[in-house]
């Protein structure tokens, strides 16, 4: 006798993003309203103070909306990939050794090192084949994820990394967070893919009313 497959067994896996958390004064009570997973659609995932956020957080310097996740398509491939977007006019935000200020916006790699407003985050990529959504598992961190976190989304922040150790000192300017290095993978642009590719992450700047859909 011929049995139909059963629904869930004909479900595609979801893309898994896997996120590390940690605050280096606030510990876990900053991220108390996060939790544990959240499944989200292809739309971008909003993530600030904001209660018309996805993932709200109530820390200072964080606007009501801070960053946007956006998954997308790139050219030729089946599978999501993510851009991590800017939509703070405070500060900027460090993305895997790239400084992204307002409305500016990169891909993500498989393993992404992220920094704002004092929060350090470890984001990790598990590839799956749904195009409908994707899911996201959270963990805070009992220990820092970047080895120096001095730089906070402030203004002291862009007055500090501004000054600039004497030439052959050997000094690192203050300020500045590890793991400053651009993944060597080269990538498509979410919006318009680059002819030919390129070896370089280029940020994208949107027009505040733009949209990448």
């Amino acid at each position: 006798m011929f049995h139909l497959p059963s629904p869930s067994s004909m479900e595609k896996p979801l893309t898994v993003l896997r996120v590390s958390l940690y605050h280096p004064t606030l510990g876990p009570s900053a991220f108390a309203n996060v939790p544990p997973r959240l499944q989200h659609d292809t739309s971008p995932l909003l993530l600030g103070r904001g209660r018309d956020t996805h993932l709200q957080l109530q820390l200072p310097h964080l606007s009501r909306r801070h960053l946007s996740l956006e998954p997308y398509l790139e050219k030729g491939s089946a599978l999501l990939a993510f851009c991590l977007k800017t939509l703070s006019h405070k500060g900027c935000v460090w993305v895997n050794g790239l400084t992204l200020r307002y409305l500016e916006q990169v891909p993500l790699s498989t393993v992404n090192r992220v920094s704002f407003s004092g929060i350090q985050m470890l984001l990790c990529v598990e590839e799956g084949t749904s195009l409908e959504a994707f899911v996201c598992y959270f963990h805070v961190s009992p220990s820092p994820l970047i080895y120096r976190s001095e730089a906070e989304e402030t203004d002291e922040w862009e007055d500090v990394s501004q000054e600039q150790p004497p030439p052959g000192s050997g000094q690192q300017t203050p300020g500045c967070l590890g793991f400053l290095h651009v993944p060597s993978q080269t990538w498509d642009s979410p919006l318009q893919p680059s002819p030919g590719g390129g070896t370089e992450i280029q940020l994208q700047r949107e027009p505040p009313d733009g949209a990448l859909y």
